[in-house]
């Protein structure tokens, strides 16, 4: 039986711990998504793909990967399933067939008016005002861009 002393100083002291709670709101928001997400026959991986072709369709692969930090050994089997659900369809690059480009499809494009309700749950669920909301996410944005930027610097180092 492990005891805990309240006066011991630990750096494992998970609440502190600001991984952990961008790890939990991570876990949080998928809990939050899913009931709505299931309803649109979505995982939350693929609602960020198409949320990507809703604001710019017909994008490659490649580039949907960059933006969602995604490898397309991981947004290949993705997008094969939303293309079997009839929401996009693939296609090789006429310019270059090693590139696969994405697009919705009719089906697809469809699925954002149903999607829209999302935004505004989110608002709701955490009462933030639309300033705030914009002020975390860009603060997280900064987060996540200076550990990757250390990340592969540290990766760099390493070889």
């Amino acid at each position: 039986m492990s005891q805990s002393s309240p006066d011991l100083e630990t750096p494992f002291a998970v609440d502190d711990m600001l991984c952990f709670a961008a790890y939990s709101a991570s876990l949080a928001f998928n809990r939050f998504y899913k009931p709505m997400l299931d309803r649109m026959g979505l995982t939350y991986p693929q609602f960020l793909v198409l949320s990507l072709l809703w604001r710019e369709d017909d994008q490659t692969v490649g580039r949907l990967g960059e933006r969602l930090f995604l490898e397309s050994n991981t947004l290949t089997p993705l997008i094969k399933r939303l293309e079997a659900a009839g929401l996009v369809a693939r296609a090789r690059d006429t310019a270059d067939e090693r590139v696969v480009r994405v697009r919705l499809t009719d089906a697809g494009r469809a699925l954002a008016a149903e999607a829209g309700c999302l935004p505004p749950a989110v608002q709701a669920a955490t009462d933030l005002t639309p300033e705030a909301m914009m002020q975390l996410r860009d603060g997280l944005a900064v987060l996540r861009d200076q550990l990757r930027t250390a990340s592969a610097e540290a990766a760099g180092r390493v070889r």
